[in-house]
This record gives structure tokens, C-alpha cells and sequence, in this order.
């Protein structure tokens, strides 16, 4: 459904994007996760054809953006961080306006409407003057205009942001609804929007991209990073030895320390739950569980947002 191969664009000497390349599946809901500053909304604006790259291509439901962006347009829905909206209209009148713009044929605007309105959650607000509205109901109409004309491919920049928890969720809940009938890209810097509502993340660091995979993927995929959770009836002067027959342990730390049970977190560079447990029970201890933990998608981001790392 959409392509990006090698997408750089400069502003002056200084590059903001510089060689992103990624694809989305259709019906795919892909995060593209960065820190401010990193190149986002750059590749937001140049996927809807708001404006050109430097250098690089991209195509969207098989057209390109080079060629035929005004056919890009017709097939996308675009929700910018600050949603476009005239707030002294009444709901109804704002997307009856931005069908218009949208060229939804004239006899299709009514059933476009009820449809945008159902999909973003506004049924109880349409005869509302925007203004009037709360943020959170500003961001559904945002959303809703971005439906308007059935877009193949939904593109939301920063949808939750200043909202409160509440709201939140609701727009995350709506996002993730949206996953399989669109083809949605959702750029945020908020860790757990990526994780609640998306399938797949690209992860873009100093305008490269650094990291591409579901999140589950980006842990496997990671070198010394195996977490191994140990609980045993010991102590220190047990464990300290078995700990360092294994060079494959980077670093263990006693966590926990309750009626003789000690809790271990061991970093390791690969999985040795099943030598670590022969150790332990060979040497007459007590061994009360054992199990490996994933990272979390903080800690793969912050590892690969502040090193060079490229996956």
C-alpha cells in the first residue's frame, strides 16, 4: 500500500530526514516512532504531498508522489498535530465544507457524513458549534474530516497530544478500530500509543531510520539484552560463583531479599535458563522461579535513540 525508498530533504544545508525507507502493509496500522526533532512530521508532509523531497521516492496506493499527487490526495486522510478546524461552525456544516473541498460527489456527501461521524465517535455532537467542544471531541472532528472521502490510507501526526488520560484512550481505541479498513501511519514521540494501537513500528532518530519491526521483533532482534528473573533460597556467597562460571553474564543485581528467598535480575547475551538452573540445583539450592523478561519498548528505545545503532 505505501512504499518509501531513500526519502532526504534539506532545509538549507542542514538535513531533516536523510535516506528513510519503509513500507506499509494494506490494513496496516505502523507506528513511526521518534523524539521531537527527529524527522516525523517531515516524512508526514511529504507522503501527503504538502511538500517534496530533496531527493528520494515514495508511492501511496500505487501512485507517486512525484507524478500524480493530486490522485494521492483523493486516496488519503490527513490529521495534522493541530487539527484544521473552523470553530465557529457547527460539526455538520464544517464536514459538509471539507466534503466539498474533498470533491465527495454531491450525492454522497449525507452518507459520507454519517459514516465519518459514526466512525469518530461524534454522533452526540453534531449540531454543536466546534468551538464549544472540548479538545478531546476537537480531535474526533479532526479525525472525522480526515474520513470524509473513505481514504485507503489514514495518516495521523501526533493525534493525542494535549489531551487528557481520558480522552486519551478513547482516541487510541478509535485509531486502533480504523487498523484493517485503512491503512493507517500514526507518528507520535509517546512510547505507549505505539504499543497500544500498532502493529508495527518504525523507529527514526536525527532523521534516520534506526529500527523497523513489531515490538516483540525489535527485542529479539536486540545483541545483549536477555533479562533472566531468579528467585532461590541463598545468598550472595552462594550465587556470586555460579554467577561467574557464565561468560555469557554482563551484569546480575540482587533485587529483592525476603526471609531468606533472594530475587536476581541476570543480564546475559543469551538465554542459559535451562545451564543456570542446572547450576543452581547441582549446587543444592533452592531454586523458586526462573523466567526470561522482554524489554520494554522504552528501553528499546532509548537503546537505539542514543547510540549508533542501526537495525
Amino acid at each position: 500500500m505505501i512504499q518509501v525508498n531513500a526519502l532526504t530533504k534539506y532545509y538549507g544545508e542542514k538535513a531533516a530526514i536523510d535516506g528513510v525507507t519503509f513500507q506499509v502493509q494494506k490494513g496496516e496500522v505502523l507506528g513511526l516512532l521518534g523524539p521531537n526533532g527527529a524527522g516525523k512530521t517531515t516524512t508526514m508532509r511529504i507522503l501527503t504531498c504538502y511538500m517534496p523531497p530533496t531527493s528520494g521516492d515514495a508511492t501511496i496506493a500505487g501512485f507517486n508522489i512525484w507524478d500524480e499527487p493530486m490522485e494521492i490526495k483523493r486516496r488519503l486522510g490527513y490529521l495534522p498535530e493541530n487539527p484544521p478546524l473552523y470553530t465557529d461552525l457547527r460539526v455538520t456544516e464544517y464536514l459538509e465544507f471539507v466534503a466539498k473541498i474533498k470533491e465527495v460527489p454531491k450525492d454522497r456527501i449525507p452518507s459520507a457524513i454519517s459514516s465519518a461521524v459514526e466512525k469518530a465517535g461524534l454522533t452526540d455532537v453534531v449540531n454543536k458549534v466546534i468551538g464549544h467542544l472540548s479538545k478531546g471531541y476537537k480531535q474526533r472532528v479532526g479525525l472525522a474530516q480526515a474520513l470524509l472521502n473513505d481514504p485507503d490510507v489514514l495518516i495521523l501526526d501526533e493525534p493525542t497530544v494535549g489531551l487528557d488520560p481520558r480522552q486519551i484512550i478513547e482516541i487510541r481505541e478509535l485509531i486502533k478500530a480504523l487498523g484493517g479498513e485503512h491503512t493507517v501511519i500514526l507518528s507520535t514521540h509517546i512510547l505507549p500509543e505505539v504499543e497500544m494501537t500498532c502493529g508495527r513500528v518504525v523507529i527514526i532518530n536525527e532523521g534516520k531510520v534506526v529500527a523497523q519491526d513489531t515490538p516483540d521483533g525489535l527485542t529479539q532482534r536486540l545483541k545483549g539484552t536477555e533479562r533472566i528473573i531468579l528467585e532461590v533460597k541463598a545468598d550472595g556467597q552462594q550465587m556470586e560463583p555460579i554467577f561467574s562460571r557464565f561468560p555469557q553474564i554482563t551484569r546480575f543485581q540482587l533485587e529483592d531479599s525476603k526471609n531468606g528467598v533472594q530475587k536476581y535480575v541476570v543480564e546475559t547475551t543469551e538465554d542459559i535458563r535451562n545451564e543456570l538452573a542446572k547450576a543452581v540445583v547441582q549446587n543444592n539450592i533452592d531454586l523458586f522461579e526462573l523466567h526470561s523478561e522482554s524489554l520494554s519498548l522504552e528501553e528499546i528505545f532509548l537503546h537505539l535513540t542514543t547510540k549508533e545503532e542501526v537495525a
